[in-house]
């Protein structure tokens, strides 16, 4: 029978009588030949802090070493350590959340609260099959799990709990569930085959008008599995470990001077594959060069002129009111102004000006809706229709408060969308490059007019992807697949 132990930082946090299980010393454990040298060990890591490098850190690190059995694993402290990590497992679980919470209106469910796991048990027999779940998900001894009701209910929160946290009211679920724990047969989680290529996604959980929501990413996740890719999804604090990856997809928001721009060309100067790459985010974030490249390869815009603090008077003759002003490197409608006539245009500019030497001055075309059409390696892949929020003339207007006010949508399959719009949107994209972009393109009855090309289009689940469903991710991925393997065999 295999030796149980359980590891802990001061021998005085263990005051739990009647478990027949050794207690060790931390640092006895990582310096004691005896422990080198035993097998068949299950190690139960109740260290204090669980955090990169710390005590509870090497202990599951030496167990893994000297292939001692041990909960929690390395894997799972760095996972649970990054919430960008952690919080697309939530999402799959809020749906039970939901589920097993809507009809709970009294103590201690209000709002916000919080739930301690132990081994997978916890004190609300309501939440039993999700304490089950999480402590798959999340093999942890003790969780800490935070909710919030906004609407819907929510996981907010996934924390390792350490022993000296354990509330007195807790105690005796936390022994009764620790001794079941022990008297099960320890399984290692089942070996999955070793993936092909490993991709990371850079995204940004805080951002309020993400390119994709958690839903997508985990679309992404499933469709890389399927495909023996690994994905991870990464954020900024990661830009060290980008080498250890065959490939990086951009789902932030992209701006020069910023870290996904610097992330992009680390990828890029590693030898990666890398979606967006630099020049695509030079080339579409400045709607000034945008602009300018169109009207060079003559692809049908509204009327645009580029002004500087000089030539804003040029800009009225040749465009006339209402007018589009727009600063160069704006996103989801943000500093984009109408003015209905020259006053409003000198205050508008002025206020771009503040932050820009040049801004674009365009022809107001009202229409009811923008077409987006997705493009991925010189291919349309995807075509939707982005309608105006309720009462304005832009897709995302925003409150004064600043939270975004969306408008509707409907996709189509990209051969039912207008033979001309696609056509316009290829032509667009075709001049930035070979990535994955959305075009932006308005149809009214006096023609065909590219608004702009996107470096990272919105893919969100059940928005884009209405009509492919996961064969958008799956398509996607697919074409990682292509440029790695091609450059693996350039390499060889």
């Amino acid at each position: 029978m295999a030796t149980q132990l359980i590891v802990v930082e001061d021998i005085d946090d263990w005051t739990y009588e009647g478990i027949d299980c050794p207690v060790v010393h931390a640092d006895d454990y990582l310096t004691g030949q005896e422990y080198f040298k035993l097998r068949d060990v299950q190690v139960i890591n109740l260290c204090r802090s669980y955090k990169y490098l710390s005590v509870a850190y090497y202990v599951s690190l030496l167990a893994e070493a000297r292939r001692h059995k041990v909960i929690p694993s390395v894997k799972t402290m760095l996972d649970l350590s990054s919430k960008a990590m952690y919080s697309l497992d939530a999402v799959n679980l809020d749906d039970l959340v939901q589920k097993k919470l809507k009809k709970q209106n009294s103590d201690p469910f209000q709002n916000v609260f919080e739930m301690d796991v132990y081994f997978g048990n916890c004190p609300y027999g309501v939440l039993a099959d999700l304490a089950r779940q999480l402590f798959e998900h999340f093999p942890f001894p003790l969780l800490r799990v935070g909710f919030r009701r906004q609407g819907s209910w929510h996981i907010s929160s996934i924390k390792a709990l350490p022993i000296t946290k354990i509330e007195a009211s807790g105690r005796e679920l936390f022994a009764t569930s620790f001794s079941g724990y022990l008297k099960r047969r320890w399984r290692l989680p089942k070996t999955k085959t070793p993936a092909r290529y490993d991709l990371a996604i850079l995204y940004n959980s805080a951002d309020p008008l993400p390119p994709s929501d958690k839903r997508a990413l985990q679309n992404f996740i499933k469709a890389g599995a399927a495909q023996g890719v690994a994905v991870e999804i990464v954020g900024r604090k990661d830009y060290a470990r980008l080498a250890e990856y065959d490939a990086l997809f951009i789902r932030d928001t992209t701006r020069i001077n910023h870290y996904t721009y610097r992330f992009a060309k680390k990828a890029e100067s590693e030898g990666m594959v890398v979606i967006d790459d630099p020049q695509s985010i030079l080339r579409c974030t400045n709607k000034v060069y945008l602009a300018e490249l169109l009207r060079a390869n003559r692809v049908p815009t509204p009327k645009t002129v580029i002004a500087g603090k000089g030539d804003l008077s040029a800009a009225e003759k040749a465009i006339g009111f209402p007018m589009v002003v727009k600063v160069p490197d704006g996103s989801f409608s943000q500093g984009v102004y109408k003015a209905e006539n020259p006053q409003q245009m000198q205050e508008y500019a002025a206020r771009l000006f503040k932050n820009s030497e040049l801004i674009l001055a365009q022809e107001f075309l009202y229409t009811a809706f923008d077409w987006r059409i997705g493009i991925l390696n010189r291919k349309p892949v995807f075509s939707s229709q982005y309608f105006m929020s309720k009462q304005d003339w832009k897709i995302v207007n925003y409150d004064a408060s600043g939270k975004a006010i969306e408008g509707g949508f409907k996709t189509w399959p990209i051969e039912q969308a207008p033979q001309q719009v696609v056509d316009v949107a290829l032509r667009a994209a075709n001049l930035i490059g070979d990535g994955l972009y959305g075009v932006d393109v308005k149809q009214n009855d006096d023609g065909i007019y590219v608004i702009e090309v996107n470096d990272n289009p919105n893919l969100d689940a059940g928005v884009e992807d209405a009509v492919l469903k996961d064969e958008l991710y799956r398509i996607i991925i697919a074409e990682f697949v292509r440029r790695i393997e091609l450059r693996k065999s350039a390499e060889r």
